[in-house]
């Protein structure tokens, strides 16, 4: 059996993202799915979102909050015409607080066969300096 530790941090974004899907923000539209992860010096967002293009994806960090926006357009085609209708369209929007100081000036995203690969480095923290008493 194996132990994971603890994160309430963790929880607590689960648990506000499970909310936001219940308030409906993501009901217009549809929410494209995420992996977020994080290691000693940067985050990393990876985002599903097949079939858009760069044009159609808006990128926006304020507050250490980084955003990501976008719309997939329905074809135009008749609605009798369709048999089955399983993709999402419509405009999304997806928000995560992210909890150290990032460096803003130095995301990066890249979009390649549908997944978009976000890489947000953090503010490296100044070194405790200690104060000599004279």
């Amino acid at each position: 059996m194996a132990f994971a530790r603890w994160d309430p941090f963790r929880d607590l974004l689960t648990l506000h993202e499970r909310i936001e899907r219940l308030s409906g923000e993501h009901a217009a539209g549809w929410a494209p799915p995420v992996d977020l992860y994080e290691t000693a010096d940067h985050y990393e967002v990876i985002v599903e979102v097949p079939g858009l293009s760069r044009d159609q994806i808006q990128i926006h960090v304020q507050d250490g909050t980084l955003t990501i926006e976008g719309e997939r357009r329905s074809p135009d085609v008749s609605c009798e015409l369709y048999h089955r209708v399983e993709r999402g369209h419509g405009r999304f929007t997806r928000s995560f607080q992210l909890r150290d100081v990032i460096n803003s000036s130095e995301i990066s995203a890249d979009l390649r066969d549908g997944v978009l690969t976000i890489s947000v480095p953090k503010t490296p923290q100044p070194e405790t300096r200690r104060i000599p008493v004279r």
